[in-house]
């Protein structure tokens, strides 16, 4: 089941984020994250199987550029693999999509997820290295929205 998160839901996203450290995190993204969780979350969903919390993904807007960029894409590890990072990400696509106002949907991810990413259908923009943290490069990547007229 997939729905919108609530701060209830806090400390078992910031378990999955701990979890995902240092394979897909650095450690010092913590701080952002939780400034992310408090602050600057617009959609964020949870992933939830047989009342768990396995996943978690969100989406943030830039009206005026017409964009949308899919934020802090986290599995748990003892799920990956499974299926559950593609239905949570084609979620939020076609959440996006009815939006025709939003020309372009956008990710930053880091060297380590990227391919996935790309297996959805976002084209890589852009590298920057050690953008995250030392290690961990941004793979700035993009989509059209399917309902946009205007091309990427």
């Amino acid at each position: 089941m997939i729905r919108k998160y609530t701060t209830k839901d806090k400390s078992r996203v910031l378990e999955l984020f701990r979890l995902n450290t240092p394979n897909y995190f650095d450690a010092s993204e913590e701080s952002d994250f939780i400034k992310y969780l408090d602050h600057e979350r617009e959609d964020y969903f949870v992933y939830e199987e047989h009342s768990k919390i396995i996943g978690v993904g969100g989406i943030n807007y830039s009206f005026e550029e017409k964009v949308a960029c899919i934020s802090w894409d986290i599995i748990d590890p003892k799920w990956q693999g499974r299926g559950i990072g593609k239905k949570l990400i084609q979620f939020r696509i076609n959440h996006i999509n009815e939006n025709p106002k939003i020309e372009i949907i956008r990710v930053r991810t880091s060297q380590y997820a990227f391919q996935f990413y790309g297996k959805m259908g976002f084209e890589l923009d852009k590298i920057e290295k050690n953008y995250w943290a030392k290690n961990f490069d941004l793979y700035l990547m993009q989509m059209k929205n399917s309902l946009s007229n205007n091309s990427v």
